[in-house]
């Protein structure tokens, strides 16, 4: 198969299309912006003078419904790559050793270009490249954009102004995150709990999940209305009203952390989506995430396959 397609974006919406496109024939290039795999399902390493912490700062976990992403899971699971987690509840899953490990498998075989922003969309159908501030890459057939709807309108703005339109039309809900580790956990703290607000929606302790190291490390995930009113707070001014929210949510204090450290996620967690992906075939350019099709790792690993499958239609 000789045409070659970009895809911007290697969360799971980007890695799944990759996946099919490959499985297809088709030869394909990632590129992210980010260090590393994951995206939203990444694992955060902390360091202190002699010890390292693990966080899935992000996701938390996913669930598992439509027949499609049923089977990928079951690969994940036979092969080590996800397991249950029966503390958040029956149908949970987590990646494993680590929340982006699932993501990682496929990155190291994909050979993404990390840390690679793509800030424009040149060329013609047919013969598409992608412009960084170093350089392009190209030409390509196809163009896939899997990135969160507020980053894709300004690329997809010059092309396909509908689409454009349709990404600005969705706007994401911010997430303030807190990760807290102890020198020791103190006894007694369930290792979910599900927070109705003002300040917290979600705590959990990443050792209770399977597989992980049973160093201390805790996640406190603020809800969308207190994010979006303390968005422009430094990471250490908002750690710590998230920490003593989780104390008054106990009833009585907690430790000195040895670490505590916060992390905003500007995009977190979209709208249910209605179209499900995006693809103009005469331009060769579609465009994929869980923007489109509902907010869960489920809808965008299949928001990415099904836009793989237009592609291959047309």
């Amino acid at each position: 198969m000789s045409q070659r397609i970009g895809i911007i974006g290697a969360g799971i919406s980007g890695l799944s299309a990759a996946q099919r496109l490959i499985a297809a024939g088709y030869a394909v290039d990632l590129f992210d912006k980010g260090r590393g795999p994951g995206g939203r399902m990444s694992t955060r390493r902390e360091q202190t003078d002699d010890t390292a912490y693990l966080f899935d700062h992000g996701a938390q976990y996913f669930t598992v419904r439509d027949p499609r992403f049923v089977s990928q899971v079951e690969h994940w699971v036979q092969h080590g790559l996800a397991a249950r987690w029966p503390e958040a509840g029956p149908d949970a899953f987590v990646g494993t050793p680590m929340m982006c490990s699932p993501l990682a498998h496929l990155c190291e075989r994909f050979g993404v270009h990390f840390g690679t922003r793509i800030e424009r969309i040149t060329g013609a159908p047919g013969a598409w490249h992608l412009a960084t501030e170093n350089g392009t890459f190209g030409p390509y057939a196809q163009v896939i954009v899997a990135i969160p709807a507020e980053q894709a309108s300004d690329l997809l703005s010059p092309w396909v102004p509908d689409f454009a339109q349709t990404a600005r039309a969705h706007s994401s809900q911010p997430c303030w995150t807190t990760m807290v580790s102890f020198s020791e956990d103190p006894p007694g703290l369930p290792p979910v709990t599900r927070v109705p607000g003002p300040v917290l929606a979600w705590v959990a302790n990443n050792a209770s999940k399977p597989d992980r190291a049973k160093t201390s490390a805790w996640v406190l995930q603020a809800t969308p209305d207190w994010t979006a009113a303390y968005i422009d707070l430094s990471r250490e001014d908002a750690a710590a009203p998230m920490f003593a929210a989780w104390q008054a949510l106990l009833g009585h204090s907690l430790p000195q952390p040895v670490l505590l450290k916060a992390h905003l996620w500007r995009y977190a967690r979209t709208g249910e989506g209605v179209k499900g992906r995006l693809y103009d075939k005469t331009l060769g350019l579609g465009v994929c995430g869980d923007w489109l099709k509902g907010p869960r790792v489920e809808a965008a690993w299949l928001s990415g396959l099904e836009l793989a499958e237009a592609l291959l239609a047309a």
